[in-house]
């Protein structure tokens, strides 16, 4: 009996010193946007951005425009409705409204376009451009697996399926 302790005492310490698995996950991809250094946003734009954030979190409804939930051209035209101005309720429409800009001058309040069908370059989703800094550019929009949220244009997600942006503002 006395063997037996000692040899099970190394056992149990050389058990528990056994290195854990370690788990990884699949890093993110991220791209850096060129963007010019950002102009200070309009006190307007600034406003229709933090109203759309009251929506953060709002499942997905295709069609939707009310917190009960919302799609992503949903979205864009209840923020802007509610500061009276009038856009287009559809993605298709709202991609030729306003004028285009490049993705280096966008800011905040500005409309960013993207195709998020395989293999096609025809826009389908849409989101309002809510933060820009050096190499990245944030959006809310209304994601239809993940509802309202903000995401970013260095994910590589969205980084290879943004087509345009528009400056309605």
């Amino acid at each position: 009996m006395k063997r037996i302790l000692p040899v099970l005492f190394l056992l149990l310490v050389a058990s528990s010193c056994k290195s854990k698995k370690s788990y990884s996950s699949k890093k993110r991809q991220t791209h850096t946007v060129k963007v010019n250094t950002p102009t200070k946003p309009s006190k307007e734009a600034e406003r229709i951005v933090k109203y759309a954030k009251t929506f953060d979190g709002t499942r997905y409804k295709y069609g939707g425009t009310t917190k009960r939930g919302m799609d992503c051209s949903g979205l864009i035209y209840t923020s802007f409705k509610e500061h009276n101005i009038n856009l287009p309720r559809t993605t298709a429409a709202l991609q030729s409204t306003g004028s285009w800009i490049d993705l280096k001058e966008v800011n905040v309040g500005d409309l960013i376009f993207f195709a998020t069908k395989k293999n096609s370059r025809k826009v389908n989703h849409v989101g309002i451009v809510t933060n820009v800094r050096t190499g990245n550019v944030e959006f809310i929009h209304a994601s239809s697996s993940r509802g309202v949220m903000i995401s970013s244009l260095a994910e590589k997600y969205w980084y290879f399926a943004f087509v345009q942006a528009r400056r309605v503002l």
